[in-house]
């Protein structure tokens, strides 16, 4: 058996992961939790550990074969606009500390889910090399050159050894286990909850206009892809679009989620709240052609899973 390390198994992506792969015989997952508690789930193992310490990150790395990097300091929209330096330190040292260990303990396999704020708005979706520093949105460009750096010390690390990268640009996340919460969601959970716990008759609040547009991908659909990597890459370094490879408005999305959840409800805009107008999609044809991956979940299938998973899990 392979054994595998979820970083962040807590956490909305890294639960989703080790979920998935402790259901794999091949697999025996080991997960790390901080702040937030374990789970009951006895097929995985957990490990307490605080990633920003060289001790720590060397205790849980040592004896794996893979890693799946899911741990991260992350907020809302709001502190991306209003505090952006917030996300770097933590992010930078827990991150340049497990590729290193990883690197010098010869583990195999290194996954790293970095995102899609390098990228600038654009009418059509985007390639992996459309990027440039001098395009990344003036309210991302601390979160977008901070995840670049780190994309870069996988590509780093790989010419060294033996230990193969995968940095993925995954687009917006949405599905089971997300943050529902108004304060730290981003747009998908928290047009969720609001629909989720409206009244009949009642307006949603929308931040801004509503003319953003987002590429969403259902978490599962990128979990089906770093299980494709695992299996599938061979070189030593590998950048990839995860994504839907299409976007939608705020408003549509909203009106969508509405529709879809059979409630009366309308729609009010406040253009006072923090809002980042950008289009973006991706062009995921290279993890198709490499991985042999495309999305299975449309938009619509994958709100009436997250409805459902929210009507089941979440108490109103």
């Amino acid at each position: 058996m392979k054994k595998i390390l979820i970083c962040g198994a807590t956490g909305f992506i890294g639960r989703n992961v080790a979920e998935y792969f402790s259901d794999k015989e091949s697999y025996e997952v080991f997960g790390t939790y901080f702040k937030s508690m374990p789970y009951n789930n006895s097929k995985i193992n957990f490990l307490e550990a605080d990633l920003t310490k060289k001790e720590d990150v060397n205790r849980i790395i040592k004896g794996k074969d893979i890693i799946i990097q899911a741990a991260a300091y992350c907020t809302g929209s709001k502190d991306i606009i209003d505090r952006p330096y917030v996300h770097t330190t933590e992010n930078v040292i827990m991150n340049t500390l497990i590729f290193r260990e990883a690197f010098e303990q010869g583990v195999s396999h290194v996954i790293f889910p970095s995102c899609t704020t390098m990228y600038g708005s654009s009418d059509i979706p985007v390639k992996e090399d459309s990027f440039s520093h001098e395009k990344i949105p003036e309210k991302y460009l601390a979160c977008g050159k901070m995840k670049v750096y780190l994309e870069d010390m996988c590509k780093l690390f790989s010419n060294f050894g033996e230990t193969k990268f995968t940095a993925m640009r995954h687009s917006n996340l949405y599905g089971p286990y997300d943050r529902f919460d108004l304060e730290k969601s981003h747009v998908f959970g928290a047009t969720i909850t609001k629909v989720m716990q409206a009244k009949e008759g009642n307006k949603i609040n929308v931040w801004g206009t509503g003319e953003e547009e987002r590429d969403l991908l259902y978490v599962l659909d990128m979990v089906d892809f770093i299980s494709k990597a695992i299996d599938k890459q061979q070189t030593p370094y590998e950048l990839v679009n995860v994504g839907l490879g299409k976007s939608i408005s705020v408003s549509d999305l909203v009106k969508k989620i509405i529709d879809i959840s059979g409630k009366n409800l309308g729609i009010e805009y406040d253009s006072t709240k923090p809002t980042i107008k950008t289009k973006l999609a991706l062009d995921c044809s290279k993890a198709k052609e490499n991985f042999g991956w495309e999305p299975q979940v449309s938009l619509e299938e994958g709100i009436q899973k997250t409805i459902y998973w929210y009507k089941e899990n979440i108490k109103s």
